[in-house]
């Protein structure tokens, strides 16, 4: 009935529309253009967010929302074609070399926090796949990993010198992710690359190496940060090769990874303490406390380094005592480098694949000092800021010179992890779990991040280059997928 009257309500309107002597008129929807970009073959270049990687793990239905895939999609109508992906085996995720288990599964949230799904995985990375794939995401990648032939050799695989994901599509084992684009002759290409040049040193607590002056990638490991002129140079050679028979795209910058769940969830002073066991604690760092008097005023350190390493408990929230190895080094006198977090230190979101509380009661970070691998230190922290600059620096002049389209995704996830971004009747911001922009692995998007970074990019295209892409409705992706998938 209500759908009847519907209906003869808009053939009545129409009628008077027709009919009507005055100056009204009719707005026609606009039609979906590609502009002047060319996206008949799409190609995408990046790491574990163009791959669809969440909660924890690469698996069917995360690949199937990735940001790529979405973006494909909304090309269909102006010309494009659906992504074609490396899809996993199941949606379990994680990896299986020679029938051993070398990735787990992915995470789902069990009410109280993040847990594996059970099962085993089923994707053998010695089973190649046939492509050519459009979407070339490779979970870890660093941007120089883009032009490193042997990347996908499965013989390099179990040494760390291969990806294993890249190992079940590369078309050789002395090819390149570049080339794999190349030999497809795209038309429009999306390149979403450097965030693996810091976050492997900022989610292990600053364990790696600044590699800033060290030309030779070569030498560089997993956790180490990547010289910003190594990043430029790639990164030009990325984008000439991919423009060189004139191909359009979009490129976007790279967010702070300190703004992440991963680092954000956790504050610096999470420990609980009644009064006993702050009494306990003060006694038993009350020696290495009478040193640093001793050392401070022996004229070995100032009295603001004394008071900075100082250590006290409280009765309420405490700060964790931590190894700093940006301190001064005493240990000639016996007094090793600890000292409590303060504002601007990030504590890591998971600890020995427990949750951080959970790590936290049995005494680590108060009777047990914890190690650099568990606390980004506000030094470190600057660290990944300079080199995130200066990489997104070679970004913007490499869009502007290439006449790319541009995605300032820090400024995105600036909104996301202070105001949010609301949308219909939903608020969708940074927070870990109930945010809805992130996984449970607190890096990796959800299926409606994903979504969100596929408008981004969409709204970058239609700028640069006229067309009139339609964005998706985020409320039509999840926030977290369940344990099982069917």
């Amino acid at each position: 009935m209500i759908k009847n009257f519907k209906w003869l309500l808009l053939a009545s309107l129409s009628f008077v529309a027709c009919d009507s002597n005055d100056d009204e008129t009719t707005v026609a929807e606009v039609p979906i253009t590609p502009g002047t970009a060319v996206l008949t073959k799409y190609v995408a270049l990046g790491d574990s967010f163009a791959a669809g990687y969440s909660d924890g793990a690469l698996f069917k239905a995360g690949q199937a929302n990735s940001y790529v895939n979405i973006l494909a999609e909304q090309f269909i109508p102006a010309g494009g074609v659906a992504a074609t992906n490396p899809f996993m085996a199941d949606n379990i995720g994680g990896l299986l070399l020679g029938g051993n288990v070398i990735a787990g599964p992915r995470l789902w949230f069990n009410g109280k926090g993040p847990v594996p799904v059970t099962g085993t995985p089923t994707t053998e990375v010695t089973s190649k796949l046939t492509g050519p794939f459009s979407n070339l995401g490779v979970p870890g990648a660093k941007s120089y990993h883009l032009l490193a032939a042997g990347y996908g050799n499965v013989a390099g695989v179990a040494s760390g010198k291969a990806n294993p994901y890249y190992a079940r599509f590369a078309t050789s084992g002395t090819a390149t992710v570049l080339a794999d684009a190349l030999t497809q002759v795209p038309t429009f290409f999306s390149l979403f690359i450097g965030g693996n040049d810091v976050l492997g040193y900022a989610t292990s607590g600053g364990i790696g190496v600044n590699q800033t002056g060290n030309l030779d990638p070569s030498t560089y490991g997993g956790n180490d940060i990547t010289d910003p002129n190594v990043f430029a140079n790639v990164y030009n050679t990325l984008a000439t090769n991919l423009t060189a028979n004139g191909a359009k795209g979009v490129v976007a910058n790279l967010p702070y990874v300190t703004t992440l769940p991963y680092f954000t969830t956790v504050p610096f002073n999470p420990v609980p303490l009644v009064a006993a066991q702050v009494s306990a604690l003060n006694s038993a760092y009350a020696a290495y406390n009478q040193g640093l008097v001793g050392a401070k005023n022996a004229g070995l350190i100032t009295e603001e380094e004394r008071l900075k390493r100082t250590i006290k408990f409280i009765v309420g929230n405490n700060s964790v005592v931590i190894v700093d190895e940006y301190l001064k080094n005493l240990a000639g006198l016996g007094l090793p480098s600890y000292r409590q977090t303060a504002k601007g230190d990030l504590i890591v979101l998971f600890s020995q694949g427990e949750s951080t509380q959970e790590f936290l009661k049995a005494g680590n970070g108060t009777a047990v000092p914890l190690q650099d691998r568990w606390v980004l230190s506000q030094n470190e922290v600057a660290e990944v800021k300079v080199a995130t600059d200066a990489y997104n620096v070679t970004i913007a002049a490499t869009a502007e010179s290439k006449g790319l389209a541009f995605v300032d995704a820090k400024a995105a996830m600036t909104q996301l992890s202070t105001t949010g971004v609301r949308f219909g009747n939903y608020h969708m911001s940074a927070g870990y779990v109930t945010g809805g922009a992130f996984s449970l692995d607190g890096v990796h998007p959800s299926a409606r991040g994903y979504a969100f970074i596929a408008n981004l990019f969409v709204d970058a295209i239609n700028t640069k280059f006229g067309a009139t892409l339609r964005k998706v409705d985020l409320a039509n992706y999840q926030i977290q997928y369940p344990k099982t998938i069917q």
